[in-house]
């Protein structure tokens, strides 16, 4: 039987021996935290930068320096074979990829975002172009380990990204996560995100907790992505999929609580849809708020957390 998603991600890979960049340090600000007990029944988490560190609190299609994301075309190019499917050009193997990805990315960036003012693009599709014109060259993959097509493009794209950026638990993620769910709450994400962002999530919380299931902890239908959505933050689209999925589990916004580091990208659209707020001032990297936010009661939240571990004591 093919391999899911979190199964290559968090037992397959892991075997390989392969290297990977390693998760960015956590600089923790000096900020206290502000805590109150709230009636919520969900609580919808930004991935990156939350439960998530990765090098500048969030997902990039590419790393700032070219000779990174040049290392990560080269390991993807190598790992699934796709030299012999391309043309023999002049230069260096991951130059021809990265002109073919960069085609595709730039393509499906252009053509769908129709009227959304802040649209994402789904890594998987970038690679499903790439796949489909290697293909007309002959090349084939290992279905039986892989998947069909539409799943081993996601495979593909979560290999690129964990090569291009390295990402780690948020101390206590693991621990807040079951926190919640063992005190009668739903979790949800709310977040920037891919289609292997929870794949990403479960190999990093199993660091903290080997018997972390993120599809046990995270049900489908409160997950909100930026990729399937097609629309990232601060767009009140993203936010409002959100509240919709939440109305049909029959909870109002009022009754769930956001957690994000961004004031203006995480806190703010969720408060002008009416759900409670929690920044969490954990780490210097992905913490966005000034002071003249801060007083601000727009972007102002209901609580700040400089520990994942203190949701237990807001529950």
């Amino acid at each position: 039987m093919a391999l899911t998603l979190e199964e290559y991600a968090a037992e397959y890979l892991p075997t390989r021996g392969l290297p990977w960049p390693a998760a960015p340090a956590i600089d923790s600000p000096k900020a206290r935290p502000h805590l109150q007990k709230l009636n919520v029944k969900a609580v919808l988490w930004t991935a990156y930068g939350t439960l998530l560190a990765i090098p500048h609190g969030e997902l990039r299609f590419e790393h700032d320096q070219q000779f990174v994301t040049d290392i990560a075309l080269r390991k993807t190019l190598e790992e699934f074979k796709m030299w012999q499917s391309m043309s023999r050009k002049p230069g260096q193997p991951e130059e021809y990829l990265r002109e073919l990805f960069n085609k595709a990315y730039t393509f499906i960036k252009m053509t769908g975002s129709g009227s959304e003012k802040f649209p994402e693009v789904a890594a998987e599709r970038v690679w499903d172009d790439i796949i489909k014109k290697l293909q007309q060259k002959e090349y084939k993959f290992d279905a039986g380990l892989f998947g069909p097509m539409n799943e081993y493009v996601k495979k593909i794209a979560y290999f690129y990204h964990a090569s291009i950026q390295g990402c780690g638990a948020y101390p206590n993620a693991a621990h807040a996560l079951q926190s919640v769910a063992d005190n009668g709450r739903i979790n949800g994400l709310l977040a920037d995100g891919q289609c292997f962002t929870p794949a990403q999530i479960q190999t990093a919380m199993r660091s903290q907790n080997p018997a972390f299931d993120v599809n046990m902890t995270i049900p489908l239908s409160l997950r909100t992505l930026s990729a399937e959505v097609k629309a990232r933050k601060p767009g009140e689209t993203l936010f409002k999929v959100a509240v919709a999925s939440l109305a049909a589990r029959k909870i109002a916004p009022h009754q769930a609580l956001v957690v994000g580091s961004n004031l203006a990208r995480d806190i703010a659209p969720a408060k002008k849809l009416g759900l409670r707020t929690a920044l969490f001032a954990g780490d210097k990297a992905s913490l966005v708020a000034s002071p003249e936010q801060l007083k601000d009661a727009l972007h102002r939240p209901d609580i700040m957390l400089t520990d994942l571990a203190q949701i237990v004591e807001v529950l």
